[in-house]
């Protein structure tokens, strides 16, 4: 083995990106939520960077400031008392008291007094603390609803009021800690035994004891429903429940318990006249059955569980403008905080009478804030400019409707701004508009398409939302297959293929044929 040591000269061309565009992507891919929490870490992080209300008069509070510091300076001045001076120097506080009593009588008067413009000029923080008014943070943590209490924790408080002996209470709180979210206990009693911890006294519930505890709690906890194994015993408590609340209704309960009990399969792939050649039942009744199960739930423990659904901010709001006849959009970052470099650190990255350490620390903090603020900048004008030519691309899409948006490749704009492709990616990304017909993901408006037998283009959503009406408007007592279904948009100039319709049928989350049929 032999091993040589060279030099070789080599051309290439590398792309590295700096700290400042990478900073620059990210703060563009980020959406409005997103965005604001950013912002806040940062101001906390960053001495160098403060938010600021528009309007305020900097340099009148910085001199006013300055002159606060200056009295005080003034008046913490040590007293001199000598022959020559004492006087003067008694003069002097006797001056301070007589000038200065007022001021303080002021600022510690009842609210009705009004207050010293030293303390107004710290806004809302003053003003509440003198003038005995709420504090609006306390307020809003007192109003901060407390965390809902688990599906779990729930059922063992109502299981504490139930009326069993010792050992089957044990059994129960056993059973409840496998309570599945939609309320069902999916782990075999058997294996819940097996696993089961040992108790001090060497004690394990065995399956026999489980399966009475499973009795009592399907009995005790509410709602119904609660504590069954599988979707037909989950629908026949609460038909037991329904029947015993509503004994006269017990007659029409015989047939849902009949179909639930025995015919369930064939209900999930809507074979009713299989149903009925079975049972003997009318197809009236069975439809009325059918109808009766729809007070009943699949999953019952939901419920008792709280789901916040997520707050849907849009980043920008598009409105029709009927003087120039165009759709124009803003952007909703108003409730971003104002960002400004910190003048004083500013000033103190200059003072070379400050430690060289302390200089840098201070210069980094202010080169990260100004890259901050300048790419929360560069999103914005962005993100305004990728909107303004969805706009006039998809002016059909907010005068017509989703059947009219047209195809729009992000390489179209992309080309049309002059920036990379992958830059109107990140624009888009997870962002939101608010338009006149509801609010859209922005994505959604960047489709590709095919051509109409006329040689129209036409977007894939456009097609997805011809479907949709072909499929609503259908005789549901004879539903369209897929093939009958892309006969239809042939009629309407959409060549499409039966597999296509087929995935489309599927995203837009729309059953077979047999699923939608209506006896």
């Amino acid at each position: 083995m032999r091993f040589d040591q060279s030099q070789h000269m080599k051309l290439g061309q590398h792309m590295k990106l700096a700290p400042r565009m990478i900073q620059s992507m990210e703060i563009l891919q980020l959406a409005l939520p997103a965005l604001e929490e950013r912002i806040e870490q940062e101001l906390e992080s960053n001495i160098a960077l403060e938010t600021f209300e528009p309007g305020d008069d900097r340099e009148e509070a910085e001199e006013r400031r300055a002159e606060a510091d200056a009295e005080a300076r003034e008046a913490e001045k040590p007293m001199q008392v000598d022959e020559k001076h004492g006087e003067e120097d008694f003069a002097r506080l006797d001056n301070f008291e007589t000038e200065h009593a007022e001021a303080i009588e002021d600022e510690y008067a009842s609210p009705s007094n009004g207050l010293p413009s030293r303390f107004e000029e710290h806004g809302s923080f003053s003003r509440t603390r003198m003038a005995g008014e709420r504090d609006a943070k306390m307020d809003a943590m007192a109003n901060t609803a407390a965390r809902g209490e688990s599906l779990v924790e729930q059922l063992l408080e109502q299981w504490a009021l139930s009326d069993v002996g010792d050992e089957l209470r044990e059994a129960g709180k056993l059973l409840i800690s496998h309570v599945d979210e939609d309320g069902y206990i999916r782990t075999d009693l058997t294996t819940i035994a097996d696993t089961a911890p040992t108790g001090p006294d060497g004690y394990r519930p065995t399956a026999e004891l489980l399966t009475r505890a499973l009795l009592a709690v399907q009995m005790f906890l509410e709602p119904p429903g609660v504590g069954a194994r599988d979707v037909r015993e989950c629908l026949l408590l609460q038909v037991d429940a329904i029947e015993e609340m509503e004994p006269a209704s017990a007659q029409a309960l015989s047939v849902v318990r009949t179909l639930i009990d025995k015919h369930l399969d064939d209900l999930i792939h809507n074979r009713i006249p299989k149903i009925a050649a079975k049972t003997g039942l009318s197809l009236d009744e069975i439809k009325a059955a059918i109808e009766q199960m729809r007070r009943l739930s699949l999953k019952p423990a939901r419920q008792l569980i709280r789901e916040s659904e997520p707050s849907l901010v849009p980043d920008a709001i598009v409105e029709y403008d009927d003087d120039q006849d165009r759709y124009l959009a803003y952007l909703t970052d108003g409730r971003l905080p104002n960002l400004r470099l910190n003048r004083e650190y500013a000033r103190l990255a200059a003072d070379r009478a400050l430690p060289k350490g302390d200089r840098e620390f201070i210069r980094t903090n202010i080169t990260n804030a100004q890259w901050l603020i300048e790419a929360v900048e560069q999103r914005r004008q962005t993100l305004l400019r990728v909107i303004g030519v969805v706009l006039d691309a998809q002016r059909d899409f907010f005068d017509l409707g989703p059947q009219a948006i047209r195809p729009l490749p992000m390489t179209q704009v992309a080309d049309q701004l002059g920036i990379h492709v992958a830059t109107v990616s990140r624009a888009v990304a997870g962002k939101y508009l608010q338009t006149p017909r509801g609010i859209f993901p922005l994505r959604k408006f960047f489709t590709g398409g095919t051509q109409t037998e006329s040689g129209e283009d036409v977007s894939w959503e456009a097609i997805k939302a011809a479907m949709r009406e072909v499929v609503d408007s259908e005789d549901r007592s004879r539903p369209l297959s897929d093939e009958a279904i892309a006969a239809e948009l042939k009629k309407r100039g959409l060549d499409i293929a039966r597999r296509t319709v087929a995935k489309y049928r599927d995203q837009l989350e729309i059953p077979p044929a047999r699923l939608r049929k209506q006896f």
